[in-house]
């Protein structure tokens, strides 16, 4: 029989196909805690449907994905109570208001058991840019103001997964430096990080690991 591949997450064997094109296959990762892995190639590779992969939201065409050692289909739930995943859009409802959209993602993240916000993040919402903003619906707002409420998430998470797409858009200068600050946090804790950034990544807490996608033609 064949070793279930350790590490807090693995990939093994992992394939993608798109219509008739191969995006990858024969994929092999491994993520361990406190590693921050970033997944490159040029459009069309496949990057963003990796990152779905990983996260249990699309299936592969073959291959496995384990989280601690168990294929995560066989618990989908405790896997997702562990991760964090912000694709390409911003995942926000856009009828509710940024701190409507926090208590929500609070209150049904695992690690507060059900509770919502204790109190207004305005300090949170500072830092991302979005004093004077917090009682706006989302839909009323930009995309980049958007972008910054999903990223408010970060510091709401104690999931030891986070998989991110592009986190870094719309973001100005001192909000990349807090995001790199949180990111020393969640490896210093043990977590581990796996996105996608078209950013320059040459000042994160620790060395950066890479897996490089090829398009397929």
């Amino acid at each position: 029989m064949a070793q279930t591949p350790k590490g807090l997450l693995s990939a093994q064997n992992v394939a993608s196909v798109r219509g008739e094109r191969t995006l990858f296959s024969a994929l092999n990762l491994q993520v361990n805690s406190g590693e921050i892995w970033q997944i490159q190639g040029p459009n069309g590779a496949g990057k963003s449907s990796l990152l779905r992969i990983l996260a249990g939201l699309l299936p592969p065409q073959s291959g496995s994905v384990c989280f601690q050692g168990e294929a995560i289909e066989h618990n989908r739930s405790a896997y997702h109570q562990e991760l964090l995943f912000l694709g390409h859009k911003a995942g926000v409802k856009p009828e509710l208001t940024a701190i409507e959209n926090l208590d929500f993602f609070a209150s049904v993240q695992g690690h507060v058991q059900g509770r919502g916000l204790q109190e207004p993040p305005y300090e949170l919402l500072a830092n991302v840019g979005l004093v004077g903003l917090e009682d706006i619906p989302a839909q009323r707002l930009s995309a980049g103001q958007q972008r910054r409420i999903a990223l408010a998430r970060l510091w709401l998470s104690n999931a030891k997964l986070w998989i991110l797409d592009e986190p870094f858009t719309s973001l100005d200068v001192h909000g990349i430096e807090l995001l790199h600050e949180r990111f020393q946090w969640q490896v210093a804790r043990g977590g581990a990080i796996v996105m996608t950034s078209h950013q320059a990544l040459n000042h994160l807490p620790i060395a950066l690991q890479t897996l490089v996608l090829e398009y397929q033609h």
